[in-house]
């Protein structure tokens, strides 16, 4: 079984479904859900508890929105697999803390130090953003380029990465 994952696809393509079936298939019992997601309005919060209906009872949930390099290490020794969910919301959160992108670029590769360096299973859930045209504000050209960017360093250091698509899994790497 891969010790890291790397989950991308579009929207509503069943990569959070997968990633949990996933870990749920993962060798041991202590399982974590490490959620980035912040609600920020009405609509984000019916996702977000929509989310933790669907997520099986044995999961323990983090909600961190910002340091997960931090909430992984808190967990060495706790937890023999966690889901990271997501990646897309995560790289969202830091563009609105006024970090320029070489910070943002760091905070990413802290994270794949870490997920490399733990000793329990990850399951990591992004979004893949860039098939579609290019933006027309460079605001969301930033958010596309620097979730590209994340989503480039933690596949290179993912033992498989899987590309969703209308809820099959295909294997990239």
């Amino acid at each position: 079984m891969a010790r890291l994952t790397l989950i991308t696809g579009g929207a509503r393509s069943g990569k959070s479904a997968h990633a949990i079936a996933l870990a749920s298939a993962y060798p041991g019992s202590r399982r974590h859900f490490l959620a980035t997601a912040e609600p920020s309005d009405d609509e984000m919060r019916a996702r977000i508890e929509r989310h933790r209906a669907d997520r099986p009872a044995g999961f323990v949930t983090i909600e961190e929105p910002l340091a997960l390099a931090t909430a992984l290490e808190s967990l060495e020794g706790l937890t023999d697999v966690v889901v990271l969910d997501c990646l897309t919301l995560w790289v969202a959160n830091l563009t609105t803390q006024d970090r320029d992108d070489s910070a943002i670029i760091a905070e990413a590769e802290r994270l794949v130090a870490t997920l490399t360096r733990v000793s329990f299973g990850a399951v990591v859930v992004t979004g893949e953003v860039g098939a579609g045209i290019v933006p027309a504000n460079p605001a969301a050209r930033r958010f596309r380029d620097l979730l590209g960017w994340t989503n480039q360093k933690v596949a290179r250091a993912s033992d498989r990465v899987l590309l969703m698509a209308a809820g099959y899994p295909l294997i990239v790497k």
